[in-house]
């Protein structure tokens, strides 16, 4: 039997573009329309597929008002923009917008700030905007297919292939976890006063999940208006902490439109970018915009969909820039240039800011606090979010939404609670964890935005919402910048450990054989290493 022809294309050719992983061809039934099939079944008769994992059962989904089919078809002209209906689809791209704004990335701003000060605002602005193209990539997927990302490699790829993505996937989740709920547990340390040690703030929380289950049982909007809430308590308080440092608007103004990159803040330009792409967050994303009821069948649904997810998307990613900016002014202001610029970090940045700015009203300590506890309890909960998606979705796991919450939050927090105990007293080397962590979220990049990237090029998944050649080349080639400067960021770690070699020990005796007489010519053939990977190989792009 030939395979069924993919949604609104009856012509259409049946190739597959190449991918990183072989992906497997398509059974009868299989392919977009197979899984468009399924969806609208489900919305004729109430009927689900129950051998299938869902991001989303039918019931809970947030119906949308569209325009009927007799007054716009799917080849008219698309219907008016309502801001009633952009409001009904606001929601998960403030969610996604989150991983922007964890720990993770706090610390990277306050570092950059510290140690840069405004000169790499131009590239947090670029950065959030390649970011604001990968996030819309996966929405696009998932309102086109009406599966999420987990869900289409389980489908379209081979088991073997299937399972090593799902592993990468799990360890970059962990890795995230781990940062994000150190985060939190710092931020409830600061505000106790010390009191509080960071292991018993990890306990705390890992609770979280509880607050998930109890708001995800009243809807989706109920889940959403917490989240605003959270990122609410963000801007709040790093607006605060902005107005009382009131730092440079000429240098502001310069730092975020002229590009400038010196040889001393390579580090801190590559951190910058290595947190813009958190593998979890595009298969967060790719699950979340399917919590509005869009039938894949009707091209004008998906066009509308996709409309409103991208303004939505776009608005979200401008607010967290702004976060973001506000935190790398603050300390860019107060701290460049001083002897403890280098010092600083995620735990002590509070004891800092309280010394530099004083008390006033609220103890700016306190501000800070409360933003940092927002961030890591936010980035937490869609962590966990995220993992019900993944897990259930490269499995093919139907198990009830509390047993996924408890299992993904499981996994990582044994490992966060060792690595309190051990680091609770030891601020630098919680500093240097949090940046093997991102190294470790870098590794598993490749991971993820190629299938993405692969998924969406590909017509039998995608229809005639597959992207065109001119923005599959753009995004490659973001793809490839994103890859290259991720392997930079794990180069200058390695340097660093280097550095930590006194000079009388080097080479070690099993690079000897090697000629290698000093530290300078590792770095030397590590970057050659770097840059022949993406360049003499060729990276993969689908033709």
């Amino acid at each position: 039997m030939a395979p069924r022809k993919p949604i609104f294309e009856e012509e259409a050719k049946e190739e597959e573009a190449e991918s990183f992983l072989p992906l497997r061809s398509q059974p009868p039934g299989g392919g977009a329309d197979g899984r468009a099939r399924r969806t609208l079944t489900a919305y004729e008769d109430g009927s689900e597929d129950e051998t299938t994992e869902r991001a989303f059962e039918s019931e809970e989904k947030l119906v949308v008002a569209w325009v009927s089919d007799e007054d716009c078809g799917d080849d008219g002209p698309p219907p008016a923009f309502s801001w009633r209906k952009l409001w009904l689809f606001t929601g998960p791209g403030f969610l996604m917008s989150i991983a922007f704004l964890d720990p993770g990335n706090l610390e990277g701003d306050l570092q950059a700030g510290a140690i840069a000060g405004y000169s790499l605002l131009w590239l947090l602005l670029w950065a959030t905007a390649m970011g604001l193209l990968i996030q819309m990539l996966s929405a696009r997927l998932g309102v086109a297919t009406g599966h999420h990302l987990a869900e289409l490699c389980h489908e379209e790829y081979p088991r073997w292939a299937m399972l090593v993505l799902w592993f990468m996937a799990e360890v970059a989740l962990i890795g995230a976890d781990i940062q994000e709920v150190i985060g939190s547990a710092v931020a409830i340390k600061i505000l106790s006063r010390g009191m509080i040690p960071l292991w018993v703030g990890v306990v705390i929380t890992a609770l979280d999940c509880f607050i998930f289950l109890f708001l995800e049982n009243y809807g989706v909007r109920k889940l959403e208006a917490f989240f605003a809430f959270l990122i609410a308590t963000m801007a709040f308080s790093f607006t605060w902490m902005f107005s009382e440092a009131k730092p440079s608007g000429k240098g502001l103004l310069i730092g975020t439109l002229v590009p400038k990159l010196g040889s001393k803040t390579i580090k801190q330009a590559v951190g910058i970018v290595g947190c813009v792409i958190m593998p979890h967050n595009v298969f967060l994303h790719s699950a979340l915009v399917q919590s509005r009821r869009i039938d894949p069948n009707k091209k004008s649904h998906v066009q509308e969909a996709l409309r409103y997810y991208s303004i939505e998307s776009t608005i979200a990613l401008i607010i967290s820039f702004m976060i973001n900016l506000f935190v790398t002014a603050v300390f860019a202001k107060g701290f460049y240039g001083t002897e403890v610029a280098d010092t600083i970090g995620l735990e002590n940045a509070g004891q800092y800011l309280q010394e530099k700015y004083g008390g006033g009203l609220f103890p700016i300590l306190y501000i800070w606090g409360i933003g940092l506890l927002a961030a890591g309890q936010s980035s937490t909960i869609t962590g966990t979010y995220a993992g019900q998606f993944i897990m259930g979705g490269f499995l093919n796991l139907r198990l009830k939404k509390w047993s996924r919450s408890l299992i993904t939050r499981s996994f990582a927090i044994v490992p966060t609670i060792v690595v309190s105990l051990f680091f609770d007293t030891y601020d630098s080397a919680l500093d240097t964890l949090n940046q093997w962590l991102n190294v470790l979220q870098s590794v598993q990049i490749p991971f993820v935005l190629i299938p993405l990237l692969t998924l969406v090029s590909k017509e039998q998944v995608m229809g005639v919402f597959k992207i065109g050649p001119i923005i599959q080349a753009l995004t490659w080639i973001v793809a490839a910048l994103l890859l290259i400067i991720n392997d930079v960021f794990v180069l200058f770690l390695l340097c660093d450990c280097l550095d930590l070699i006194p000079d009388n020990s080097f080479p070690p005796p099993c690079l000897r054989d090697l000629h290698i007489k000093n530290k300078q010519t590792i770095i030397s053939k590590l970057m050659e290493m770097v840059f022949s990977r993406h360049t003499d190989t060729g990276f993969p792009i689908p033709q």
